[in-house]
């Protein structure tokens, strides 16, 4: 799969990792910004200043507003998906570092012992393995979603075994 190079705006907004969070978050299911908020343990206003930059470069849609507790306008958001199309291999350095970042807080909310985690080093082309990796991680996305089964998180990181 062709990925187009992201914007500077693009990456501005993929290089944090609260915004990561987000997007991972509204993937399959719209969510407010005080949803977002009690979920990343925010301030409503720290959230919403992100979910705004977020839908500002496309890689969160609002959905139409619905009314919430004691009649109030709530408007549910969701992720489009671009995040996953983007090439961002020159400025893999701040987005990595938010990657790394956002992976590193989700541990930290499910607990470590809630992690299946293994290392191996091994004696291979890294451009073949990136390709293969690549190719699995893409077969994954774009399986239909199984409603019976648990939704799973996946950080994946390929570095020298020096």
């Amino acid at each position: 799969m062709h990925r187009r190079k992201s914007t500077p705006d693009e990456v501005a907004a993929l290089s944090s990792d609260l915004r990561l969070r987000i997007i991972r978050l509204t993937h399959e299911r719209p969510l407010t910004n005080k949803e977002l908020a009690d979920r990343l343990q925010k301030d409503p206003a720290t959230t919403l200043h992100h979910v705004r930059k977020l839908v500002a470069t496309g890689f969160l849609e609002a959905l139409p507003a619905r009314a919430g507790n004691r009649g109030a306008k709530e408007i549910p958001y969701r992720s489009t998906g671009l995040s996953w199309e983007l090439d961002n291999s020159e400025n893999m350095v701040a987005v990595g570092q938010a990657m790394l970042h956002a992976f590193l807080g989700e541990v930290a909310d499910v607990g470590v012992g809630e992690v299946d985690m293994t290392r191996l080093v091994v004696h291979a082309d890294p451009e073949e393995l990136k390709r293969r990796l690549e190719a699995l991680m893409r077969e994954l996305a774009e399986e239909p979603a199984d409603p019976e089964a648990p939704r799973v998180a996946i950080y994946l990181a390929v570095y020298p075994g020096e």
